[in-house]
């Protein structure tokens, strides 16, 4: 059981790479109205009715600035600090809640993997589609990175193996690329 915890702390904290809001919001709405979480301190403040009202403001804030090609781009840099800090947050909420990983290593590794998604969503996928499109294609890019997000977030704490499912296959993936990258450089070489 302790490993599906850290799955779902993956999923939640890469979640929050793409939106800072919506996963730190499953959390807080699961732990508040189901038996899936129960948070431990100083994480059950995220059950907090002002804590919540909060990140539904948040929320609302950061889904309408990534709407509009101009204002989205300055969001991108302020979600600079903020997705990180949100991913090291829900990593370490959700790995507290199964297992006794240490806080500081929760924390890291949170803060790495929103930073690695919001990096990539930031400097490579926005860009481009941004580029390739002439800004029409930010408005549906940005739908559809609020609908992974909440399905992610959902999915880390509900079904955590597919979650694990989904590192295996990025993990294969990646690897694949790699060795086929370093192949084609030893061939023209």
């Amino acid at each position: 059981m302790e490993l599906f915890g850290v799955f779902s702390a993956f999923g939640l904290s890469a979640s929050a790479g793409l939106n800072a809001y919506i996963p730190l919001l499953v959390v807080a709405f699961l732990a508040k109205f189901t038996n899936l979480i129960t948070l431990k301190t100083p994480w059950d403040a995220l059950t907090s009715w002002w804590v919540i009202g909060l990140l539904i403001v948040l929320s609302l804030v950061e889904f309408f600035a990534d709407k509009f090609p101009a204002v989205n781009h300055i969001n991108d840099l302020i979600q600079t600090f903020v997705r990180p800090t949100a991913g090291a947050v829900a990593f370490a909420a959700s790995a507290n809640v199964i297992t006794e990983i240490h806080p500081v290593l929760s924390l890291g590794l949170g803060l790495l993997i929103a930073g690695g998604v919001h990096a990539t969503k930031t400097l490579a996928v926005r860009p481009a589609v941004t580029a390739t499109t002439g800004g029409a294609g930010n408005i549906p890019v940005s739908i559809l990175e609020d609908v992974v997000s909440t399905l992610l977030s959902i999915l880390s704490v509900v079904v955590p193996v597919v979650i694990a499912c989904v590192l295996v296959i990025v993990t294969s993936w990646i690897i694949f690329r790699l060795l086929r990258h370093s192949r084609s450089h030893t061939a023209a070489a």
